[in-house]
């Protein structure tokens, strides 16, 4: 999908494109940023910014050096630079007479269905408001259990979330190469992408900042999740002013097309969950009989590995240990290893209680080609 055709676009900011390298903030460009969202706008688009540089703008604000944070340091700083962050966005956009909203996100937010509808919803009314969400990580109450980690994979499901059509990953970089380009100058800008696996054994995804905590490893990661999803993404460079003209008029970028057409959402939210709380290793049977449509039976599997509860996403593995599916599990981990291969009519008289007969519904279940 082309970007002008986009009905609901996700554009994530990095924190290198908001503070230059002698950490100062980057005014002008943020205001050339809202000229472009504004002519979006103008376009009837729904815009969604997923936006860092709360820690960035945090240390600067306390004259202290980033590097040096821990988690609990780093997190009253993101508390500090949350109010910078948006105080900017505010003064910035209200002169291209945009409204600006704060969202804050946890992981737990996007994996737990409820939560995440309740998000859907959120964002559907600030498009009605005409208001302009801004995202980020909650950084100030989330611990690295239940951290994103990047914005990069925050963005993607935000856009998975909100049903968006395109994803736009602004970057200090033009996009994905075949090699690291700051090392090799003979590397070569890929412009288009079908099948991401194709490419990942050939190219070098390494790269930090001092402000940025992704690289392109953590992008390739959310391109995973929309390819799975029926979203278009994009890598651009966002160092130049007005990034978003620079996309729709010079293409000087690497698109990433979706594998698949749009999932209904149950299941692209399965599909895209970051974070399975186990797996399940199924024998030849039961693989077969996924791949016919059927449901997930306890006869079919072999071994389950991690804790989870009823309801927990989880992966389905076959034999050789190669994720064939992904799924909502019925039963908590200690119950299948209970009853794993065995038939369905012994479950009751196993577990002591009646339940499902399936370990994971085929409605539950999306497989990975």
């Amino acid at each position: 999908m082309l970007l002008k055709d986009s009905k609901i676009t996700v554009i994530k900011i990095g924190s290198s494109l908001l503070v230059d390298d002698n950490k100062k903030i980057r005014k002008k460009w943020l205001s050339s940023f809202a000229e472009d969202i504004q002519k979006l706008k103008s376009k009837n688009q729904k815009i969604i910014i997923v936006s860092s540089g709360a820690i960035a703008l945090g240390c600067i604000k306390m004259n202290i050096n980033k590097k040096n944070l821990k988690l609990d340091k780093s997190q009253a700083i993101a508390s500090i630079g949350q109010i910078e962050l948006m105080n900017l966005f505010s003064q910035t956009f209200e002169k291209h007479q945009l409204n600006i909203s704060q969202i804050l996100l946890t992981l737990e937010d996007t994996e737990e269905r409820r939560r995440s509808l309740n998000a859907k919803r959120t964002f559907e009314n600030l498009f009605d408001l005409n208001f302009i969400p801004v995202v980020n990580e909650n950084d100030t109450i989330a611990t690295s259990e239940i951290k994103y980690g990047d914005n990069d994979r925050l963005a993607s499901r935000v856009a998975q979330i909100t049903n968006a059509d395109t994803l736009i990953l602004l970057s200090d970089v033009n996009g994905l190469y075949n090699k690291n380009p700051k090392i090799h100058k003979d590397a070569k800008l890929i412009k288009k992408i079908n099948d991401l696996n194709k490419y990942l054994k050939k190219i070098d995804i390494k790269g930090v900042n001092e402000y940025g905590s992704g690289g392109m490893h953590t992008k390739i990661e959310a391109a995973k999740i929309c390819q799975l999803s029926g979203c278009s993404m994009v890598i651009a460079n966002g160092l130049h002013l007005n990034p978003i003209t620079e996309i729709i008029k010079k293409n000087n970028c690497t698109w990433f097309l979706p594998k698949v057409s749009k999932l209904d959402a149950r299941k692209k939210w399965i599909i895209s969950s970051i974070s399975p709380k186990g797996e399940l290793i199924i024998d030849d049977g039961a693989k077969k009989a996924l791949k016919n449509g059927k449901s997930l039976l306890a006869a079919g599997i072999k071994k389950v590995s991690g804790k989870f509860k009823k309801g927990d996403h989880i992966k389905i593995l076959d034999k050789k240990n190669k994720e064939f599916a992904r799924g909502l599990s019925s039963f908590s981990s200690e119950e299948i290893n209970k009853i794993l291969g065995q038939h369905s009519k012994d479950i009751e008289r196993i577990l002591g209680y009646i339940s499902k007969s399936e370990v994971v519904h085929k409605d539950d279940m999306v497989k990975i080609k």
